[in-house]
């Protein structure tokens, strides 16, 4: 086990919009250390959304994360020989890192041709709640809700 808690990193906000959520997007959708073009992917990305919504594109994104975020999951914990998943609550810190995950790798999947479209196309379907993301929340919520019964052997 360690001595004492790693210090917690605290990331610098966006140059856009000012956002620190936003750079911890972009940091998750960054691949092989391109962070200029992670950036440039999410800003075209919410263009698309504001031009094909009408709305404003971080907000309707934050509602799409929001929508995406879960709060509560299963873990497994074993009692007496046998695994049980037990239900339960997500930090927030968690949520909002569950949700980016999410969010990315399901826009990842679909079938539109560069990243921007794809990402814009999930942001989109998940601010209406629907798309994959908001499917994967669904399931979540519906594994803890199904194994409500072991929410006695939480920690």
């Amino acid at each position: 086990m360690r001595k004492a808690k790693p210090k917690k990193r605290y990331i610098l906000p966006d140059p856009k919009f000012q956002e620190t959520l936003v750079t911890k997007f972009v940091n998750y959708l960054m691949v092989e250390g391109k962070k200029n073009v992670a950036y440039s992917i999410f800003y075209d990305a919410i263009e698309i959304v504001q031009s094909k919504t009408g709305e404003n594109g971080l907000d309707t994104w934050k509602t799409a994360l929001n929508n995406v975020m879960p709060y509560v999951e299963v873990k497994s914990r074993r009692v007496g020989g046998a695994t049980f998943q037990v239900p339960i609550e997500v930090r927030p810190e968690r949520k909002s890192t569950l949700g980016i995950k999410w969010l990315i790798k399901y826009s990842r999947l679909r079938g539109e041709k560069t990243m921007v479209q794809r990402l814009a196309g999930e942001i989109i379907a998940a601010s209406k709640n629907e798309g994959a993301a908001v499917k994967k929340k669904d399931d979540t919520h519906r594994m803890a809700e199904a194994n409500k019964a072991f929410s006695h052997f939480r920690f």
